[in-house]
C-alpha cells in the first residue's frame, strides 16, 4: 500500500534529546512503511532524521519501533525498523 497524505503521523512527545517521537497507525505492514521516501512531506510535517517513529500495523495487529532514517531533498521521510 502507499502513504495517505490525510493520515499523517502524529507528534505525540519530545524527548529529553530535543528529537520528536511520532505514532503512526495504517493498515500498512511495517515492510511498506520502511520503504524509500514512504512518509510524502515528512520534513513539512517536522520529522527529522532521528526521530522515533512507533508503527501500528492495524490489519495484524503489530507495534514495531522505527526511527527516521533519511530526509531527502523533496522533504520525503525515510524510516528504518528497529531490529
Amino acid at each position: 500500500m502507499a502513504y495517505v497524505a490525510t493520515n499523517p503521523p502524529a507528534a505525540v512527545c519530545q524527548t529529553m534529546t530535543g528529537a520528536t517521537m511520532w505514532l503512526y497507525k495504517s493498515a500498512d505492514v511495517v515492510g511498506d512503511v520502511d520503504a524509500v521516501d514512504y512518509f510524502a512531506s515528512g520534513e513539512k510535517l517536522g520529522m527529522k532524521v532521528g526521530d522515533p517513529v512507533g508503527v501500528i500495523d492495524t490489519t495484524t495487529p503489530l507495534f514495531t519501533w522505527c526511527w527516521v532514517s533519511a530526509i531527502d531533498a523533496d522533504g520525503n521521510a525515510t524510516v528504518t525498523a528497529h531490529a
